[in-house]
């Protein structure tokens, strides 16, 4: 596995590499009281207590055991082409929820990416990670759920989407941060999805109960990011890199 230091420099200070301990009262806990799906690992992550608290079907998904991963390996085993922009996402989503307050089991996000399996294979994963339990306005442990997807296809657009009360907003700042990353949010993508429908930008505002501006800031910036001329040319650029169907 790599270093700390492909961590964001935000995340590295709240992580630690310590795996949890499956027969601890919680560990069991949690094994007998969180549903995990078919080709779905779970972990949880206190910040409280600076480890991972329980993990379960690692070695199904990506080939370690349970007791072998921690919050170091799940993010450092993200295959190349997919771990800046994992890391950034992880850094400043983690950012942006530590300065709310309120209704924080509400947020979450996800991400489509591929691991590294222990035996070196790329194993396609949509994983949502959000915050688990939180004490006095701060977060206490974060959840994440990872599922093999194999009907995912890639191109080399990144794609995500934000979750919580605080939506619009936490996405907005995700978009600025994630900017130079060849990226994409739900948000977004649904946007986009209307105008290769054909519809204008009035259109798909009303349809989706936004401004015609909130069309605008989901569109225009992708012209830029992925170095396009026109709708014609984003339009066929993203069915071109498996972000339209």
């Amino acid at each position: 596995m790599k270093t700390k230091g492909n961590f964001g420099d935000y995340s590295r200070n709240f992580i630690t590499d310590v795996p949890t301990d499956l027969k601890s009262e919680k560990s069991l806990f949690f094994e007998k009281t969180i549903p995990r799906f078919a080709e779905e690992a779970i972990y949880i992550y206190s910040f409280k207590e600076n480890r991972m608290i329980f993990a379960s079907g690692w070695e199904e998904v990506v080939g370690y055991k349970d007791d072998e991963i921690n919050m170091l390996a799940i993010v450092n085993m993200s295959a190349p082409e997919f771990a800046p922009f994992s890391h950034d996402l992880n850094d400043k989503a983690l950012k942006f929820i530590h300065n709310k307050t309120k209704d924080l089991e509400k947020y979450s996000f996800t991400i489509e990416l591929k691991k590294i399996h222990k035996n070196g294979s790329e194993v396609p994963i949509s994983a949502r990670v959000g915050v688990f339990s939180s004490e006095n306005g701060k977060i206490e442990s974060i959840i994440g759920r990872f599922q093999i997807n194999r009907s995912l296809i890639f191109g080399k657009i990144m794609r995500y989407a934000a979750y919580g009360p605080d939506k619009e907003k936490f996405e907005e700042e995700l978009n600025k941060i994630l900017f130079y990353h060849l990226a994409i949010s739900n948000k977004e993508k649904e946007a986009l999805s209307l105008v290769a429908k054909g519809y204008s930008f009035k259109e798909i505002a009303y349809e989706l109960g936004v401004s015609h501006s909130a069309i605008e800031k989901r569109i225009i910036p992708l012209y830029k990011r992925f170095d396009v001329k026109s709708l014609t040319h984003l339009v066929s650029f993203a069915y071109d890199n498996n972000i339209l169907p």
